[in-house]
């Protein structure tokens, strides 16, 4: 029999697939028809232009003045070196916006992503090819690497950058792939609702599930520009079976709840300061916590259970999402 709805229906499953450390598969249902797409399309335009990752953005080459220069001794002219460079997927290591690091090498040798690692960075492209020298070459040069999201072209660049330096394009955007398929379910014997299932494929500077959530995140973000006009940071919903959710009793501290020191240090290592934290993880999220063995996972769950937010449930969108804001400004 059917009924009269007069709220909109929301979806409350998510599933999360890593394919690989660079690819996952991430669903979410059961959506009404035409909500799965309004989701989707901006994700994944949220997904390709705003994930943040790293880019070496200059280059200075002892002996070299210009990228159509040559240096004696090395295979690659210095316009292939620059392609090489490029291609190679540094990460900065800590929490700096930009750092120069300095490299020098003796021939004979194939210089490779490997050979680059060092304090400041690490690089997810460790077979990647830059140079081959012989034994005459000794080859000296100097990047700059930088955090950032998008896309720079060098000419932009050029002026943020010392005289003695080459600018490069900087192609920032970590994420490979996104693609996402609207798939028909059924709920109740309505075969009209649906799935959005998002496959993404990073370039290994950041993990698949991390730059969802950071898509996520930007688009919660970008909402939040109508409450200068509509206040919606206290927003609740129930319904005649549930009470609602007060976000005072999210904003505990972890550290008063009593666990044992085991999960409290995996909780605190990973960041994780309040309950509410916790609460707006997912299961397969609060299980990936570093360090966190399964007897850490099972008073964790325990607890959340006794509190009334079992690992496995999801709380309604608008409510997770007034609590995110909340959090913000206690963490600030």
């Amino acid at each position: 029999m059917k009924k009269f709805a007069d709220t909109p229906f929301l979806p409350t499953e998510v599933e999360i697939e890593a394919i690989s450390e660079s690819e996952a598969k991430i669903s979410a249902y059961p959506f009404e028809s035409g909500f799965a797409i309004t989701l989707a399309h901006p994700l994944r335009r949220l997904l390709l232009s705003s994930s943040v990752g790293y880019s070496p953005i200059a280059v200075k080459i002892e002996g070299a003045s210009h990228e159509f220069d040559s240096l004696r001794g090395m295979l690659e002219d210095i316009a292939i070196f620059i392609i090489n460079l490029k291609n190679i997927k540094f990460k900065i290591v800590g929490d700096e916006s930009q750092v120069e690091v300095e490299y020098s090498f003796n021939g004979p040798k194939e210089i490779k992503g490997s050979d680059l690692v060092n304090s400041d960075v690490e690089v997810v492209s460790p077979e990647a090819h830059l140079a081959t020298i012989n034994a005459d070459c000794n080859l000296t040069f100097s990047v700059i690497i930088q955090k950032g999201i998008g896309y720079m072209p060098s000419e932009d660049i050029r002026e943020m950058v010392a005289s003695d330096y080459i600018p490069l394009d900087a192609f920032f955007t970590p994420v490979k792939k996104v693609v996402y398929d609207i798939e028909k379910m059924l709920v109740e014997d309505n075969p009209n609702f649906e799935k959005a299932v998002f496959t993404v494929k990073t370039n290994g500077q950041i993990t698949p599930i991390n730059a969802f959530k950071e898509a996520v995140s930007v688009m919660y973000s970008q909402m939040s520009v109508f409450n200068k006009v509509f206040d919606l940071s206290e927003v609740t919903v129930s319904d005649s079976t549930e009470e609602p959710v007060e976000l005072k009793d999210l904003i505990v501290k972890i550290d008063d709840l009593n666990l044992s020191a085991r999960s409290f240090n995996s909780l605190d290592r990973a960041g994780l300061k309040y309950l509410g934290e916790l609460v707006l993880m997912s299961e397969v999220e609060v299980k990936n916590i570093k360090n966190l063995g399964k007897k850490s996972y099972d008073e964790i769950a325990d607890k959340l259970a006794s509190l009334g937010f079992p690992v496995e449930n999801t709380l309604p969108e608008n409510i997770a999402s007034a609590l995110r804001r909340k959090l913000e400004q206690f963490k600030a």
